[in-house]
């Protein structure tokens, strides 16, 4: 389900990446827990974020892309055990690490296997940034989340550049810039700076968007 290989450029446009070189890259995270870990604290601020703009989910479809071990989801499915929620993920290696009840689907975000609005609701934290081709992705995920569906993004701050190490096809985000994607396709589009934790001032590194389609 990866479809085909395709080449696919860094942030600065520098030397091609494979995208089977970024799927070997999370294929080997997958056995790091410390930096990719398959838990969350539910406490944390990105969760109650997801929660709230979602309400309520039992019956409901719920897209976690660029899931990873699926630490989001499992929350979710906790909280919403009547929910039908599917882990998409690059990377089968992760994706193994994903709890039963919860669907696994690999592929890649830019080509997404599902139909139009097969879903009520999509959300991707810090895994846009992977994508490459963001206004692909961003269209992507709205067309498979129906009218009247809810999306959230979360993800890093490009003032902030430089301060984490990272790969070099990773890609951070101007508020601006993802506000203006999610507009092509939904009716209503806001963001936010938010923290990991709610009581604690946000220092700028993580924005949140928030579309209604």
């Amino acid at each position: 389900m990866f479809g085909k290989l395709r080449k696919v450029f860094g942030r600065s446009g520098g030397a091609a990446v494979p995208l089977k070189e970024i799927r070997r890259s999370f294929d080997e995270s997958a056995t790091d827990e410390e930096h990719f870990p398959s838990t969350i604290d539910p406490r944390i601020y990105h969760v109650k974020l997801i929660a709230e703009t979602f309400g309520p989910l039992d019956g409901k479809r719920v897209l976690d892309v660029g899931s990873g071990k699926g630490r989001f989801a499992r929350v979710l499915k906790e909280r919403n055990p009547g929910s039908r929620i599917c882990a998409f993920d690059l990377s089968e290696a992760m994706l193994r690490f994903v709890p039963p009840g919860i669907g696994a689907v690999s592929g890649t975000m830019t080509a997404l296997p599902f139909a139009s609005g097969a879903f009520d609701a999509a959300y991707a934290t810090e895994s846009l940034e992977h994508a490459v081709e963001i206004d692909r992705a961003v269209e992507e995920m709205c067309r498979v989340v129906k009218t009247g569906g809810r999306l959230v993004i979360i993800d890093k701050n490009a003032e902030h550049w430089g301060k984490l190490k990272t790969p070099e096809w990773e890609k951070w985000f101007r508020r601006e810039e993802l506000e203006k994607l999610l507009g092509r396709h939904c009716r209503s589009v806001s963001s936010q700076f938010i923290s990991y934790w709610e009581d604690v001032e946000p220092d700028g590194m993580f924005l949140a968007w928030i579309a209604e389609k």
